[in-house]
């Protein structure tokens, strides 16, 4: 699973978070965040927990395929 990298980072400056912000409030280590945000693929669960954290549908955040 890829999220969308310029839909999370406007996700994420709506919640006026940072990578650090978003690190602290998923409690996902940095480099999978990192990776996260950079388009490597990551877990079902994972995308779950970002969405969940910057309060928005996990949708709205998945890269289109």
């Amino acid at each position: 699973m890829k999220l969308n990298r310029k839909k999370l980072e406007l996700a994420m400056a709506r919640a006026c978070m940072n990578t650090e912000d978003l690190q602290k409030a998923t409690q996902i280590p940095r480099p999978t965040i990192t990776g996260a945000i950079t388009g490597r693929g990551i877990r079902t669960a994972t995308a779950g927990r970002i969405a969940k954290a910057l309060g928005v549908d996990v949708t709205e955040i998945l890269e289109d395929e």
